[in-house]
Order: C-alpha cells, then sequence, then structure tokens
C-alpha cells in the first residue's frame, strides 16, 4: 500500500492512472480471494449466520463477482434496502407523475423514469405528452431551467446521504424562481434499526454502505453492536473488501465482542464529511418517511426547512398525495428489499418482471436486488 501512495504523490499522471489500476487490481487479486475464504471457512461457526448488507453497489459486487459461492454455506449476506430507487414509495412516483401531467417539467435520474407509481410510472407519463427529463445532476436541472425561464421546472430528488448534499448545495445556491424541489431523500441507519428489530429476520451481523458512510461516517452505526449485540463493518466495493468484511464480523462473533469496525478505511472517516453534514443541518429537517413495501419509519426521511418553503414543490404546486400502491400485484418487492426472500422466490421474477418490463421497483434500478440478479442470469 506504501509503495502505491509514494508512487501516486511523486509520478505523471498517466503513471498514477496505471498505479491506480493495479490497486484496484489487488483488490479483485484471486489468490487473495481464495485465502480469505480458506479463512472464512476455517472460523465460520457451525450455527446458521446471516449478514446483512444494505447498498446495492455490494450487492452487483457479490452477485457479479460470485461471492456467495466462496462462502460456507451456513453464511449467508443478504441484501437489505440499499437501493433508494426501491425504497422511493409509490405516493411520491404519484406526486411527480401528477405534476408532469399538469404540465410542469420534471427532471431526475434516469434509473427513476420506470419505477411504478400507482397507475403508472413516469415514463408511461412522458408517452402521454409529458415533459420528462432525465439529467446526470441536479445541477444540470437548474441549467435547464435557467435556460427556459418560462417554464416550471421540478427535479425528483431520490437518493441517500450519498446524493442529499448535492441538492442542498443547489438550494442555497437559490436556483431561478420556476425551479423547485420534490425530495424524496432518505436516511439508511432507521432503516436498518428497523432490520435488526425484525425477530423473525435474525440477523447477526451487518455491512454498512461505503457510499453513505464517506458522508455520515461511523458514529450513527455504534447502536447496532451496542444495543442490538451486531457486529456491524463498514465495507468498500470490491471483492476483497467484502469478503473481508465477512471476515471481520465473523471474527467477532467467535470472540463474542461485538463492535463497529472500519474496513473501509481508505476512504471513510470516522467523523465523515464534516462539511456535507453542515449542508444537510442548513436545508433539511429529518422527519418519519414511508418507505416503499416497509411502511413508515421513525426520523428517515429529509424534507425542506421553513426558510426554504419556496423550493418546495409540494407548497409551490399544491401538489399531495396521501396514499400511493407500493405493491403491484404479484410482486414480492417488499420481502426481496428486507432480504426474506431471494429475487428468484417471487412469482413474477423473470417471467411477468424482467429488466425489460419490470413490474417492480427491485427490478428498475441498477442497484436493485431483482435488476442485479436478472443480469447475473
Amino acid at each position: 500500500m506504501k509503495f502505491f501512495k509514494q508512487n501516486l504523490k511523486s509520478t505523471s499522471k498517466k503513471d498514477k492512472v496505471e498505479c491506480e489500476m493495479v490497486e484496484k487490481l489487488r483488490f479483485r487479486d484471486p489468490k487473495l480471494a481464495k485465502r480469505l475464504a480458506e479463512k472464512i471457512h476455517g472460523i465460520a461457526p457451525k450455527d446458521t449466520v446471516k449478514i446483512c448488507h444494505v447498498c446495492g453497489t455490494h450487492e452487483w459486487t457479490i452477485t457479479h463477482f460470485g461471492l456467495r459461492n466462496l462462502l460456507p454455506a451456513n453464511v449467508e449476506v443478504i441484501a437489505g434496502p440499499g437501493c433508494p430507487v426501491c425504497v422511493t414509495p409509490a405516493s411520491e412516483i404519484d406526486e411527480a407523475v401528477q405534476l408532469a401531467l399538469k404540465g410542469v417539467v420534471i427532471t431526475c435520474f434516469g434509473d427513476v423514469l420506470r419505477v411504478p407509481g400507482s397507475e403508472m410510472s413516469l415514463l408511461d407519463a412522458k408517452a402521454k405528452g409529458a415533459d420528462v427529463r432525465i439529467v446526470y445532476g441536479v445541477g444540470d436541472a437548474v441549467k435547464m431551467a435557467e435556460k427556459e425561464l418560462k417554464k416550471e421546472f421540478v427535479f425528483l430528488a431520490i437518493g441517500f446521504e450519498t446524493t442529499a448534499p448535492s441538492t442542498a448545495v443547489e438550494i442555497l445556491n437559490k436556483p431561478p424562481e420556476n425551479f423547485s424541489f420534490l425530495v424524496s431523500h432518505r436516511v439508511i441507519p432507521p432503516a436498518m434499526k428497523l432490520l435488526a428489530e425484525m425477530k423473525d429476520l435474525n440477523l447477526n451481523g451487518f455491512i454498512a454502505p461505503g457510499h453513505v458512510s464517506t458522508i455520515i461516517g461511523l458514529q450513527p452505526y455504534e447502536i447496532f453492536p451496542k444495543a442490538y449485540g451486531m457486529p456491524t463493518v463498514v465495507a468498500g466495493f470490491e471483492p476483497i473488501d467484502v469478503l473481508f468484511g465477512v471476515y471481520m464480523i465473523l471474527k467477532q462473533l467467535k470472540k463474542d465482542k461485538p463492535r463497529l469496525e472500519n474496513e473501509y478505511a481508505r476512504v471513510v472517516r470516522w467523523e465523515g464529511n464534516t462539511k456535507a453534514q453542515e449542508l444537510m443541518q442548513k436545508v433539511f429537517n429529518v422527519v418519519d418517511g414511508g418507505w416503499r413495501g416497509l411502511g413508515t419509519i421513525l426520523s428517515s426521511k429529509f424534507t425542506l426547512k421553513k426558510e426554504y418553503a419556496a423550493y418546495d414543490a409540494h407548497l409551490k404546486h399544491e401538489v399531495k398525495v396521501e396514499h400511493g400502491v407500493d405493491i403491484q400485484h404479484g410482486c414480492r418487492c417488499h420481502q426481496v428489499i428486507i432480504g426474506k426472500i431471494k429475487p428468484t422466490a417471487c412469482p413474477l421474477f423473470m417471467k411477468a418482471c424482467t429488466p425489460q418490463k419490470p413490474v417492480g421497483a427491485c427490478m428498475v434500478g441498477i442497484e436493485g436486488t431483482c435488476r442485479i440478479w436478472a443480469k447475473a442470469t
């Protein structure tokens, strides 16, 4: 590791890229993965161990690289609600659809477009003539609004603590008067708390999300080893990261000393990104929020503070959907989201529900468990 860091300081841009590639490959080294798997087999208890990760990128790594095949049969790694698109309730998609059909320009990320609402998605609304535009970031949406001042623009702000700071930045920069937000940002630790308290889920440990942790740091996860006796490890996204995270949790279980550890120390700091945290605290309040298929989770959603009410699309355009239909007939996304079933246990998986024609939200987003499994088959 020191060799790579020294090279990155003293070499040219081209050499730095090559060093970074070598470092990346090191975290995908098959020999190292095999050694880690052997250690995991050597330390695994005889009883069943169920570890939950809460990140779509972790699920992609686990599935894409076949990491479950390297684990003992009794060590199960399940996917939790780590896909922000998947957990956005139908009612909030319905709000965006309602505004789109009224003539408001809706801007959103590409994987939001096909997320099902109660009756239709934003793609369906677009097919009916609504102006729905895909953007790479909220800044792109603001630039569109500045060029077309006679139109009303709304950005559907979906994502966890990872993307919430970028929304906060644009609000603090005072976007044009024809621009407002439907804020659908969620907070991860309360959802993890819900999972920890599900008695029929029987979790033994958490792999905490790396992206979110770069923002919020480690402190919000302390509750899990302290109050619930659950080993918790923040892990990165390469195969070696995930395997080492599993190994660290098994070591804690063997010693019966649950604690919070940081496998992703090369990126995640204890305090997190304090600047990003300050931005979120300036702009947002944390309130109870609905999660698709999970119901209301306490203190799990961001909403705009009163001083930024002018940018709240709910107030500006008088839109409010009290209830939405989260689960379509036959869909079992609500069980996939919390790891109670595997995607293949859903009767619609790769039959009525495919990446080309998704029925449930888990098949839509690139971080959705069903979509990841579908792409791997």
